[in-house]
């Protein structure tokens, strides 16, 4: 069982991240406010503790997780090779779509960012919205097998 630790939206594209304690997430639209929630592949970006701790030591930079630019960030579960998988967060169900690819944007904030997002995929996953809901920091996370995958 993991743990939502961390909410941000954008309300633009190159928009600075925006932190939020609790957050209404839609089929129609993910995110309330964030400016990429459109349905799709692409609708909601999460992004693991773990993973971007570990970029974080081997570039040797103390990061606030937003430098990532995901909109959530959860502590406790792995996210590599998930694609298919069901993350529920309180009442909110996202399926993995697969994983976000860091790009050059990544440099920008820090030097070398970029390449240690890549192994294992640190730099998160790409979700789409299946059911709705509120969700809040704190709450629990979990990674459910979907067998119709």
């Amino acid at each position: 069982m993991g743990k939502l630790i961390g909410i941000a939206i954008k309300k633009e594209k190159y928009g600075n991240m925006i932190p939020l304690e609790t957050c209404t997430v839609r089929v129609e639209s993910g995110l309330e406010g964030d400016y990429r929630g459109n349905p799709g592949k692409r609708q909601v970006t999460v992004l693991s503790r773990e993973g971007f701790e570990a970029a974080c030591i081997e570039i040797q930079a103390t990061l606030p997780w937003t430098t990532r630019r995901a909109n959530l960030f959860i502590d406790g579960i792995e996210l590599a090779h998930t694609t298919g998988q069901l993350l529920n967060i309180g009442n909110v169900l996202l399926e993995i779509t697969g994983e976000t690819q860091p790009c050059h944007r990544m440099d920008e904030q820090c030097e070398g960012l970029t390449k240690a997002l890549v192994p294992d995929w640190r730099g998160g996953v790409c979700c789409r919205v299946l059911r709705g809901g509120t969700i809040s920091v704190s709450d629990e996370v979990s990674l459910i097998n979907n067998q119709t995958t």
